[in-house]
C-alpha cells in the first residue's frame, strides 16, 4: 500500500454532522472513531461534552463546527460559540466564513470574522479549520474569478491564524438545472489550488464527497492533511481487504 493504515486514518475526521443524529448514534460514531483510531470526531457543539467523555485517553480529538453551515452567525456568536466548545473539550474547531460578506467583497468583516473564531480558540489550545464552501463560489464574486477569489480567502486566512483551509461542509446544496439540490464537495482542483495558495504553516481539509478509499488517498496525494468523511468504516475497511490481499 502507499501509505500505512495510520497514515490515513489519522487524516479523517469522522462526520457526525447529520441534523437528525440520535444520542446513540452519537455514541456509536465515537466508538467507530476509537474502533478505527480516526484523527478526530466532528460534531455539532451540543454534543461536545458527551464526545469529550466517551473520546478521554482514546487519541481522538473531538471537533466542534461554529457557525455551521452557513456561516451566517454574528462574529460575536462564533466567538462565545467558540468558547463554548473549547470548555466543554474540544480540541479543533470547523467554521464557516460569512459567504454573503466574502462574495459581496468585505473582506475586513471576513478577516475579522474569522480571526475572532481563531484567536478564541487559540487561547483555549484549539485549532481551527475554516470553511470556504467552494459549491457557492464556482462563479467567483466581488470582481474576481472562482479560483482568484478562493486564492484570496486563502490569503485572509492565513492572514487571520487559520490553521487549516477547508473545501466544504458537506451540506453546501446548490439548486441544479433539473430542480433538485446537490453538492460536489471537495474537488482536486480546489485541493491543488488551496495547497499552493497557503504557506507550509497552513494545513488543508477536504470535505464532501470523498466517500472511498481511493479518493481518500487522492486527497493525500494533493497535499491535504485531513478529510471529512461519515465513509469511515468503508474507508479502512477496504484498506485492512487490500493489504490482506498484498500478503497473500
Amino acid at each position: 500500500m502507499k501509505y500505512s493504515y495510520a497514515e490515513l486514518a489519522k487524516m479523517i475526521d469522522h462526520s457526525l454532522l447529520h441534523p437528525t443524529m440520535t444520542d446513540s448514534e452519537l455514541e456509536n460514531g465515537c466508538k467507530i472513531a476509537v474502533q478505527y483510531g480516526v484523527a478526530s470526531v466532528c460534531i455539532k457543539p451540543y454534543a461536545v461534552k458527551r464526545a469529550a467523555e466517551l473520546l478521554q485517553g482514546s487519541g481522538v480529538f473531538v471537533g466542534a463546527v461554529i457557525g455551521f453551515p452557513h456561516g451566517n452567525s454574528t462574529t460575536e456568536s462564533k466567538r462565545y460559540e467558540t468558547e463554548l466548545a473549547c470548555q466543554d473539550g474540544a480540541g479543533e474547531i470547523d467554521m464557516v466564513i460569512n459567504l454573503g460578506k466574502a462574495l459581496s467583497g468585505d473582506w475586513n468583516y471576513v478577516e475579522r470574522d474569522v480571526k475572532g473564531v481563531c484567536d478564541e480558540a487559540h487561547k483555549h489550545g484549539a485549532k481551527v479549520k475554516v470553511i470556504f464552501e467552494n459549491d457557492y463560489l464556482t462563479e467567483g464574486g466581488a470582481g474576481l474569478s472562482s479560483d482568484a477569489f478562493k486564492q484570496k480567502l486563502c490569503r485572509l486566512c492565513e492572514r487571520a491564524g487559520a490553521d487549516w483551509v477547508k473545501t466544504s461542509s458537506g451540506y453546501g446544496f446548490v439548486k441544479q438545472k433539473d430542480g433538485s439540490y446537490n453538492y460536489r464537495g471537495a474537488t482536486e482542483h480546489d485541493l491543488a489550488l488551496m495547497r499552493a495558495s497557503v504557506s507550509p504553516k497552513v494545513q488543508v481539509k477536504a470535505a464532501g464527497g470523498v466517500r472511498d478509499l481511493d479518493g481518500l488517498i487522492k486527497v493525500r496525494d494533493l497535499g491535504a492533511s485531513r478529510c471529512g468523511a461519515s465513509a469511515t468504516v468503508v474507508m479502512l475497511d477496504e484498506y485492512r481487504r487490500r493489504e490482506a490481499a498484498e500478503k497473500v
